[in-house]
């Protein structure tokens, strides 16, 4: 099938990112924990350095109930150590009330001097099994009555889960002219709309590339009927060495020393085990070759010991740039990127691949600028 490009034409480069390995998601040996490696302030810190050093341009940092460090405090504390770099907190909706959420997002925006962007997420709260349909109302709540917070000076609010009438408030007003741009994944039907409507950049995870285009034309034909445009992006991990050999060579290394029934228990803890998405992932692991990739450069042996993104991008400097050039071709302008250890493996793709991208910074892109310049509220810069 012929893929054509749907996102914006005048972007020719694109937002490079790193992952901050707060979950307790840093391996040598998928599955084997280590003590180096495990989720600390030093350690977690000391990646977002690194990423920030070698060049990208936004770095995730997600958020687990089960394990890890806390996102926002995370985020909080890594504003004074950078000063190039983009903060990609994961917040999951309803987990904190929404105007102190407000707040939260516009404090740390400030702090960060506009180099905060924010991932939507939707999932269940510890001991909660809620509907797909309720998850998603909840954050398309949380998601306009934030918007309402950064902009009005009364939050006048009547939803399912929320309701707030006449509440007068000093509006928690970010850095950013109608606040950070919102990154969001889901792929049911209550998840495209949201994103369509609300959100920025539609995040997928691995797969091949006929069905990342279908999820991309699914969402934008959403974001049409509100007469907006969205960019899109790619989460996926990464092995790029001099030589395909030699990538695959590590790739099996890092799935050496797994134990099944390890990897299981690691999926399954998980709160989105049970997502449409995983189960995406779970299938191109059954489609996959007897080395596991299901396309070309594309290994799925990452997902055998995680939950979400499960395939990595697998090859030499020039594959890896081919791999991305391709996606690029079909829309795709921000990469979300890991690798087994994560500081190795930033260093690796910083120092082989980096110096071959024009990258850029998606809400300079957008033409955000500070709050305090004149602007109405959600001004021109924000695509709609």
């Amino acid at each position: 099938m012929t893929i054509v490009p749907i996102t914006s034409p005048d972007l020719d480069a694109a937002e490079v990112s790193w992952f901050a390995a707060l979950c307790s998601d840093d391996y040598e040996f998928l599955g084997v924990p280590e003590g180096r490696l495990r989720s600390s302030w030093a350690h977690c810190s000391s990646i977002v350095k690194e990423a920030e050093a070698q060049g990208f341009r936004n770095i995730l940092c997600p958020s687990s109930y089960q394990v890890g460090q806390d996102t926002l405090s995370f985020v909080a504390g890594c504003a004074p150590i950078t000063d190039k770099i983009n903060m990609l907190a994961a917040v999951r909706c309803g987990e904190m009330q929404p105007i102190m959420l407000a707040r939260t997002i516009a404090t740390l925006d400030h702090m960060l001097e506009g180099r905060l962007t924010v991932n939507i997420i939707s999932s269940d709260f510890p001991g909660e099994k809620a509907d797909s349909e309720f998850r998603y109302q909840r954050s398309r709540e949380v998601v306009e009555i934030l918007k309402q917070a950064w902009t009005q000076d009364k939050i006048d609010y009547q939803g399912e889960v929320y309701n707030f009438s006449d509440m007068w408030v000093d509006p928690a007003v970010p850095y950013q002219t109608g606040g950070p741009l919102l990154y969001f994944g889901g792929y049911s039907p209550a998840a495209l709309e949201l994103c369509g409507q609300h959100c920025d950049v539609y995040l997928m995870w691995p797969e091949p590339k006929e069905q990342l285009a279908e999820r991309m034309k699914a969402v934008h034909a959403v974001a049409e009927r509100y007469d907006r445009t969205l960019d899109y992006g790619l989460r996926v991990h990464c092995i790029v060495r001099d030589t395909e050999a030699e990538a695959r060579e590590w790739a099996q290394h890092i799935v050496s020393k797994l134990d099944d029934e390890q990897g299981t228990a690691i999926r399954e803890r998980a709160l989105d085990s049970g997502s449409l998405g995983v189960s995406h992932q779970a299938k191109n692991r059954e489609l996959a070759d007897m080395e596991g990739f299901v396309e070309p450069h594309l290994w799925t042996g990452v997902g055998r010991a995680r939950s979400g993104c499960g395939a990595a991008l697998v090859g030499s400097t020039d594959q890896v740039l081919s791999k991305l050039e391709e996606y690029q071709k079909m829309g795709i302008r921000a990469f979300i990127l890991s690798g087994y250890p994560h500081l190795d493996e930033c260093r690796h793709f910083g120092e082989k691949v980096m110096p071959h991208l024009k990258t850029c910074s998606l809400p300079e892109a957008y033409g955000r600028v500070p709050a305090s310049a004149p602007a109405t509220p959600l001004a021109a810069g924000i695509r709609r």
